[in-house]
């Protein structure tokens, strides 16, 4: 039976003034807020199948396995700005260990890195800090 889990995924230094949000399937910007000076995090709603693959509103795929998230920065996230990126977050490569602490109802976060080099928001493919945990 599927089960209903929620991922967190928390950017640990965003850029300041500028808008982030989740990006649905229809490249929409769900829940967009600025960030401070701290940390800025989205619990993303997400169904486990028995098999193990997550799916639900938020979850994209790229060939067979590949499962993925969007966080909408800038113009993408629905705020004028300069910036206009996504940061791509893996999900499918979450440790099977984990994904059945979440389905006794623990949140899995991940904490992900929110500068580029150019000193910008982080884009394309951001790897994490740290691995994914149980919180």
């Amino acid at each position: 039976m599927p089960s209903a889990i929620t991922l967190r995924l928390t950017t640990a230094d965003p850029v300041p003034g500028v808008a982030y949000s989740l990006q649905d399937k229809a490249n929409t910007p769900v829940d967009p807020r600025v960030a401070g000076d701290g940390p800025i995090s989205f619990d993303v709603p997400v169904t486990l199948s028995d098999d193990g693959r997550l799916t639900g509103p938020f979850v994209r795929r790229e060939g067979p396995s590949r499962r993925f998230v969007y966080i909408a920065i800038g113009t993408s996230a629905g705020q004028h700005s300069e910036w206009s990126r996504r940061a791509k977050i893996d999900v499918h490569d979450i440790p099977a260990d984990l994904l059945g602490l979440a389905r006794e109802g623990r949140v899995l976060e991940v904490a992900l890195p929110g500068r580029a080099r150019d000193g910008g928001p982080a884009c394309a493919t951001v790897r994490p800090l740290q691995p994914w945990r149980a919180v």
